[in-house]
């Protein structure tokens, strides 16, 4: 017969507050990789307007890539989330152009030198040293019109005709609505220097109808 004492089995009570920790342990990080992601990777935004119609909807999410700029400049035609200069989008009349002596028929050639904390969704048209018009909507880079065929016509909403040229300065990008004629943007407020900008949005994940790329 054997002398050899036979294991007894742990109380209920320990196994049950391993269990738990284990738990909390497994959710804390799981919500740290979260944070983490979010503040150095990929972060997700929901679309506040319709100034990117037919791309982008009202009320649609997207994910944006916030390591792409640390390593290579924004490019022409990404769909980006960036900071507006102070008063872009605003009710109240403050919204204005940094340059004092903006003419009528030209758009904006550089922004007031403070960002707003708000967000805003465009799409990049032209970059450092591109000069740039728009008439009825269409933006005409270096001399030759852009293609639109993502875009929904100006007819004749504000900010369809600025044909006197500006160029855009080193750093600066300007950016417009894929809605023509319902879009608040580089027009009316400048180009976007490159350290406001978050990243381009790559991907959408709601509404279930309109999950899958950006272009």
């Amino acid at each position: 017969m054997s002398t050899e004492a036979e294991p007894k089995p742990e109380k209920e009570g320990r196994t049950g507050i391993a269990a738990v920790i284990e738990l909390v342990v497994i959710v804390a990080v799981a919500l740290g990789l979260a944070l983490l992601i979010q503040a150095f990777l990929v972060k997700p935004y929901k679309i506040p307007s319709g100034s990117m119609i037919p791309t982008l909807v009202e009320g649609q999410r997207v994910l944006v890539n916030r390591l792409s700029h640390r390593y290579s400049d924004p490019k022409v035609g990404d769909v980006t989330v960036f900071h507006p200069p102070a008063g872009a989008g605003s009710q109240d009349g403050s919204e204005r152009c940094g340059d004092v002596n903006q003419r009528p028929d030209q758009a904006c050639d550089r922004p007031v030198n403070k960002p707003s904390s708000e967000y805003f969704i465009k799409r990049i048209v032209a970059g450092p040293g591109d000069v740039i018009f728009v008439r009825d909507g269409r933006l005409y880079r270096n001399g030759k019109r852009q293609k639109d065929s993502f875009t929904t016509p100006c007819g004749a909403g504000a900010g369809c005709n600025f044909e006197r040229p500006i160029r855009i300065p080193a750093g600066h990008w300007f950016m417009m609505g894929d809605n023509r004629g319902a879009s608040d943007d580089s027009r009316f407020w400048g180009p976007v220097p490159t350290d406001w900008i978050i990243g381009p949005a790559f991907a959408t994940y709601g509404p279930p109808s309109r999950i899958g790329g950006i272009d």
